[in-house]
């Protein structure tokens, strides 16, 4: 069983910052592709971005320029630094992992831009 927990959400003014942490635990070789999405009310859910075992990157044009994605292979962790957030930006932010042809998802941390 792996399991993703997330944490580093909450409540921010426009124009702040916030840092997500993303932890995968249980019993795994290694997580190949691991990733951020988000879901707005009444959207459906969109890749915000994702970053390869090897430390590729690629994001959502939205947040190209303010978003960051990382990861620690070691701790199985993955990081979403977030700047300049904007009201747009809020949303319920989901982890993701992919091993080998499986998807697991994180419960999810509600980010909400607002003054």
């Amino acid at each position: 069983q792996v399991q993703l927990v997330e944490s580093g959400g909450g409540l921010v003014q426009p124009g702040g910052s916030l840092r997500l942490s993303c932890a995968a635990s249980g019993t795994f070789f290694s997580i190949n592709t691991m990733g951020w999405y988000r879901q707005a009310p009444g959207k459906e859910r969109e890749l915000v971005a994702g970053i390869t075992s090897r430390g590729i990157t690629n994001y959502a044009d939205s947040v190209k320029g303010r978003f960051t994605i990382s990861r620690d292979n070691a701790n199985n962790t993955v990081y979403l630094q977030m700047n300049s957030l904007q009201p747009e930006d809020t949303a319920v932010y989901y982890c993701n992992g992919r091993i080998l042809t499986v998807n697991y998802w994180g419960q999810g941390t509600q980010v909400t831009v607002s003054s």
